[in-house]
């Protein structure tokens, strides 16, 4: 298949899959970008600042990390819980700062507010990391008894216990990934704060280290509290390799990059696994070592660039090597988890930062006799993320507060509560469940959360119970937002279909 026919596939995909339901929508992918990064504005947690834009919330968790004599409070909640978790906010911090790193010139007028949300994670990791010397905490509050409760993060009266990981119990996959979220946060501080951006990567490499030097998964160390929730699954290994690979970028020390090439094999560098997420970083780690080869011409990660090509061909029907599903509407499909569209909004990341990387060398991909080029992936990544904005057969945007038609019952407690400001008396621990079960929509909107998405039929249930489907999480937004940011950039007006 030669490159114009590559072109015409992806414009006979994009026809057939939309036609049959929808004559025109108009995509402002620069006002989807604003309320993404609105969002986490909804998460946070600890004392607000008098530049809160979501009113609806208020202070909480201003105690948190008491019970081991610590401050802990800040951060975010990952989801529509009250619990911080290390691992995926660590997650959601590193693809925050890549997104701002690779797209933050195309922000405009939201790279302050991207840089205020980023920040808002680093001041709490930063904390984490330092608050005791060979100690890392990466969780505050038992999950298991938090969703015992349907209550506001204003109201918490679950027990806020602290959760850490030592040389005794290690955790190299979560220690590993806060360490990639403050170095890649360094380069976004660097010019800006170079002050906290050397805090932040004197930090970085002495997590790093202690990632490496004290090997274990934090499930066998902490599995009762973060299993089923956030176990890790893939292991240390790939998180290994993608903190060094951004230790490297952001330090430019060779040492990491002997690192790399030493070690590389063994920690997942040759695997061709292509799911993006908070648990597995190696096609992710690929992608970031092929800007390496691409741009910066080390020629010692040409394999890296190898394995990024097979992920791109994975993702291209008629390929030898495609083996992705997608509904019958045209979204990426990874039926792994119940959130489906936390997978296609880090596809979509890595499609248009790859795109950029091969821009600006020149460079294509060739799939057997295919040869795609970069603005093929624009093209899918485009694709995926105007399904999410609307363009699919339910007419809906999966973006709460984008559009017209959005889901109203999301599975999250503080959007589903009255407001302090409204309902100031406490609502305690069990007399929140006549919320979560009710059919009203919620009353506060939770604007810009991306939520769990529809099934492999395209099918969605607006529905509190459904948190597969009606969940927001930060970390389905975070690489989103580099996407919108790339989009409102490059498509200079609105698509009409």
């Amino acid at each position: 298949m030669a490159i114009r026919e590559v072109s015409l596939w992806l414009l006979l995909l994009c026809i057939c899959s939309c036609c049959a339901w929808s004559k025109s929508v108009e995509l402002n992918y620069a006002d989807a970008l604003a309320k993404s990064i609105l969002f986490f504005e909804g998460q946070r947690s600890g004392k607000l600042p008098a530049s809160q834009r979501m009113t609806w919330r208020a202070d909480s968790g201003l105690t948190d990390g008491a019970a081991d004599d610590v401050n802990l409070a800040g951060g975010y909640y990952d989801a529509g819980d009250n619990v911080k978790f290390g691992f995926p906010m660590a997650f959601t911090t590193t693809m925050l700062a890549w997104s701002v790193i690779e797209f933050g010139s195309s922000m405009k007028g939201q790279l302050e507010n991207a840089k205020a949300a980023l920040r808002w994670s680093t001041d709490y990791l930063l904390k984490a990391a330092n608050a005791k010397p060979n100690t890392l905490y990466v969780q505050v509050a038992d999950p298991n008894a938090d969703h015992r409760c349907w209550e506001r993060p204003e109201d918490m009266d679950t027990p806020r216990g602290v959760y850490k990981v030592t040389p005794q119990n290690p955790g190299s996959d979560v220690a590993a990934e806060t360490a990639a979220a403050l170095a890649a946060a360094s380069i976004v501080f660097r010019q800006s704060d170079p002050s906290y951006s050397n805090q932040l990567l004197r930090t970085a490499i002495k997590v790093f280290d202690f990632a490496d030097e004290h090997r274990g998964a934090y499930s066998d160390s902490l599995g009762s509290v973060v299993c089923p929730f956030y176990c890790s699954y893939s292991g240390y290994n790939d998180e290994l390799l993608w903190g060094a690979s951004w230790l490297h970028r952001a330090s430019q020390e060779t040492a990491y990059m002997g690192y790399i090439q030493s070690n590389g094999h063994i920690l997942g560098g040759e695997d061709d696994v292509y799911t993006f997420s908070w648990d597995d970083k190696r096609v992710g780690t690929k992608i970031l070592l092929s800007k390496a080869f691409l741009m910066d011409k080390l020629e010692e990660l040409e394999v890296y660039k190898v394995h990024s090509d097979n992920f791109i061909c994975s993702l291209v029907p008629g390929t030898p090597q495609f083996q992705a599903q997608y509904t019958p509407g045209g979204l990426l499909f990874k039926g792994i988890s119940g959130s489906n569209l936390q997978y296609v909004t880090t596809t979509a990341f890595l499609l248009v930062t790859y795109a950029k990387y091969m821009r600006t060398t020149g460079e294509a991909v060739s799939c057997g006799a295919t040869t795609v080029t970069a603005a093929n992936l624009v093209s899918l990544a485009k694709k995926q993320v105007d399904y999410i904005l609307g363009v699919n057969p339910a007419k809906m945007s999966y973006m709460v507060g984008f559009g017209d038609k959005y889901p109203q019952h999301i599975h999250h407690r503080g959007s589903s509560l009255p407001s302090v400001r409204v309902h100031p008396q406490p609502i305690h621990c069990g007399d929140g469940f006549q919320f979560l079960y009710n059919s009203s929509p919620n009353p506060n909107v939770l604007v810009g959360a991306v939520v769990g998405g529809p099934d492999s039929q395209d099918n969605f249930a607006d529905d509190r119970n459904n948190y597969q489907q009606s969940e927001p999480a930060t970390y389905i937004n975070a690489p989103l937002v580099g996407a919108l940011a790339f989009l409102a950039e490059t498509v200079q007006k609105p698509v009409l279909y």
